[in-house]
């Protein structure tokens, strides 16, 4: 869906609200409106259109992209046709926030227990998912202890190609797989503990779900004439071609780059944004050269 009322008004808090404001907001909004809480029509819809607002409200940098454009920097083709395609578009449908989660039938078993499926789920970064299925549906969901939970730290390419990490727990040894497409908050079950992941930054690229974004400088030059680029993905290095006249900002879609999907097939993409640099200092040969082009 594409929600066209203001996402502040969606929320019922003021342009001036906190992150924890708006967290607080869209938690008691969900809760009041969840459909298997509320059989009222018109009840999904609008809980669809609460979690739209906090997809953009709770992400900082969306967040301010808003505050600029509106709704029009999250449409289809809110770049214009040089700039590419819009990185903030798409991908609303109600599935986002910390209370998304699909299941079918009763997602725990009859011991009490997650149902199969549901290791390596992202909760949104909530520091017990279960405390969210109690919010919903009243009283504890759970039997037994609190069984323990470790936050694990690992690197960017640890997270999204996977990998095993050897920690120690409780004065015993453990192999941790990191499956691949885990980002910060995915959260993993074990037997005796759950560990969820925090993941370093990397200085090449940026993650917003499956997609990956990275900027490229490319010489003012190549821009007007030209030619061919090596740019970073995930898995090394690629050559572009460049196409003359290539403006400032200008994004390039490589399909199926991104990050690979934790509960499905398939990647997401990587978008190349190219920066245009200018260069500081000219030899005098070069400034009658761009006079003579001015002209």
């Amino acid at each position: 869906m594409a929600s066209t009322r203001d996402y502040y008004e969606v929320l019922g808090i003021p342009k001036t609200a906190t992150a924890a404001d708006i967290k607080s907001a869209y938690r008691k909004a969900a809760l009041k409106f969840h459909p298997d809480r509320n059989k009222e029509p018109g009840a999904e819809t609008k809980f669809k259109e609460i979690n739209e607002a906090y997809e953009v409200l709770g992400n900082e940098e969306k967040r301010k992209n808003y505050d600029q454009f509106g709704h029009q920097a999250f449409q289809q083709g809110g770049f214009n046709s040089a700039s590419g395609p819009n990185p903030f578009a798409g991908g609303f449908g109600g599935q986002g926030g910390p209370f998304s989660y699909t299941y079918t039938g009763n997602p725990f078993s009859a011991q009490g227990g997650p149902a199969s499926g549901w290791e390596g789920m992202d909760f949104g970064g909530f520091s017990d998912p279960f405390d969210i299925f109690e919010s919903f549906f009243g009283g504890s969901m759970r039997r037994g202890p609190r069984k323990p939970h470790y936050e694990l730290e690992v690197s960017f390419m640890e997270a999204v190609k996977g990998a095993e990490k050897n920690v120690e727990i409780d004065g015993k040894k453990k192999t941790i797989k990191v499956p691949a497409g885990a980002d910060n908050g995915t959260r993993v079950r074990f037997a005796d503990f759950d560990v969820s992941f925090r993941v370093r930054p990397d200085p090449k690229f940026r993650r917003d779900g499956e997609d990956i974004y990275t900027d490229v400088n490319l010489p003012f030059y190549q821009a007007i004439l030209g030619g061919e680029i090596e740019v970073p993905t995930l898995d090394g290095s690629l050559r572009l071609k460049v196409r003359p006249g290539t403006q400032p900002g200008t994004m390039v879609r490589l399909r199926d780059y991104g990050v690979s999907r934790l509960q499905g097939r398939g990647k997401g993409d990587q978008y190349i944004r190219y920066v245009v640099t200018i260069p500081e200092k000219l030899s005098h040969e070069e400034r009658e050269a761009l006079k003579v082009f001015e002209k």
